[in-house]
């Protein structure tokens, strides 16, 4: 193809559709700002960075996330190879080694002959086809362009990192080492045991330590999946004994009982050289990340390779701004990953792989991609794009998102494996009549 296709943003999103349009003989150009220009998030100027955590959620088949990973699979993601080419030990979910992944997404980048890679910000919508993929931390200037565009409020939320420890400074006289039901010795965690007495005083410290913002967003501001751990806390004592510090499944070989809570710890990178505070997200400034986690106890001597930060994410209300391939109506741009309000690591992947296939098929002359609803990218992007979504917020992958089924299975289980059965029967379908599009890998 003689067109050149202008994406923006180097990230998940924006390195997906890039690839995906290379593969298939479109010629690309690629702007990412980093590193020259930073965000308040990223730490890096590789593409398809991970700035929250290095997990991509479940892989369980009966999991509206394990199912969204098959139809990636199926449609062929370049991204989603290479969290797999590059994952780390997480039990059921899959994570990955955050500088191997970024690494292997630029890669494959610098090697395609069909994209141009260019290292400069962009202040407003390119001329002529063009993906809009700059993230939730998008450059004040061009997040305008396309508010002005777009029209409508302009929306956000605020979204917390957990906090990274050097493996060499965790006391492991303390932290035993067991997945939730899995026998000791064994698993993919590394588990910080509190009794009560231990787990009351952290807490106390935790809701009254000092936070960066204090008074700048209120509670719905902050998005569910990620909301700073202090947050939960003041929800309730017990809050995060029942959430993320649920001790269940855990045996503490010193005692040989359940801990009254307990904080995992999981891999960073393969070398397990360092480990991220898992559920810990927080808006606590640096100095008291340090005093109150360090009270968590075989962190007592912790060294912090890096800080939870607190930023705030913008997005556009897509319900009545884009059409339902992600294209501001009646134009050429499409927006892709977060700055749509579709909320994780793999959404913003799949998003991106839709936008170069709509993309490219707005350029090929065929019809473009409608893919059923009834499965984890079509229901997501069905809700994303419905003009009677009211109240738009950013939304992960879930079975809530599904249309009914009819006579549906009163046991959880046996219902999750059959929106899993209708969603695969029917994304196969479908794929099978865009042989001219769709090139998967999975089978």
């Amino acid at each position: 193809m003689q067109d050149i296709v202008t994406v923006v943003g180097g990230g998940l999103a924006g390195s997906e559709c890039a690839l995906q349009l290379a593969r298939r003989g479109v010629r690309v150009r690629l702007f990412e700002q980093r590193p020259d220009h930073e965000s308040p998030a990223h730490h890096t100027g590789g593409l398809a960075e991970l700035v929250c955590s290095n997990s991509l959620k479940s892989t369980k088949e009966d999991s509206a996330a394990g199912q969204l990973k098959w139809e990636l699979e199926l449609m062929g993601s370049e991204l989603l190879e290479c969290a797999r080419l590059t994952s780390v030990p997480a039990g059921g979910a899959l994570a990955v080694d955050r500088g191997e992944f970024s690494r292997c997404v630029t890669d494959r980048v610098l090697s395609n002959e069909n994209i141009e890679l260019v290292r400069e910000r962009v202040d407003s919508v390119p001329e002529g086809p063009c993906v809009i993929a700059a993230g939730p931390l998008c450059a004040d200037a061009l997040f305008e362009d396309i508010a002005r565009r777009v029209g409508g409020d302009r929306l956000s939320f605020y979204d917390a990192a957990a906090p990274i420890v050097d493996a060499d400074s965790i006391n492991r006289s303390i932290v035993f080492t067991q997945s939730r039901y899995g026998e000791q010795g064994e698993g993919d965690y590394l588990n910080c045991p509190l009794d009560r007495e231990e787990y009351e005083a952290f807490i106390e410290a935790l809701v009254s330590a000092e936070r960066v913002c204090s008074k700048d967003f209120e509670q719905r501001d902050l998005f569910c999946a990620c909301q700073p751990a202090e947050e939960v806390a003041r929800t309730g004592r017990d809050s995060l004994r029942f959430g993320a510090m649920k001790p269940v499944g855990l045996e503490d070989p010193r005692t040989g009982r359940r801990p009254w809570a307990a904080v995992q710890l999981r891999a960073e990178n393969s070398a397990h050289t360092a480990y991220n505070l898992v559920g810990f997200q927080t808006n606590l400034t640096w100095g008291e990340q340090r005093r109150v986690f360090r009270m968590i106890p075989g962190l007592e001597g912790a060294e912090f390779l890096r800080y939870g930060v607190m930023h705030r994410n913008s997005f556009v209300d897509s319900p009545h701004a884009l059409d339902t391939t992600f294209a501001i109506r009646g134009t050429s741009v499409r927006l892709a990953g977060q700055i749509t309000g579709t909320e994780g690591y793999v959404e913003a992947i799949a998003s991106g792989l839709l936008a170069g296939l709509n993309t490219y098929a707005e350029l090929a002359g065929v019809p473009l991609v409608r893919l059923p609803d009834t499965g984890s990218l079509g229901s997501l992007v069905s809700y994303a794009t419905n003009p009677e979504t009211v109240d738009y917020q950013p939304m992960h992958v879930n079975f809530g998102l599904f249309p009914p089924l009819e006579n549906a299975p009163r046991n959880k289980e046996a219902r999750r494996a059959a929106y899993v059965e209708r969603a695969r029967e029917d994304l196969a379908a479908y794929l099978s009549s865009r042989p001219e599009l769709l090139c998967g890998r999975a089978s």
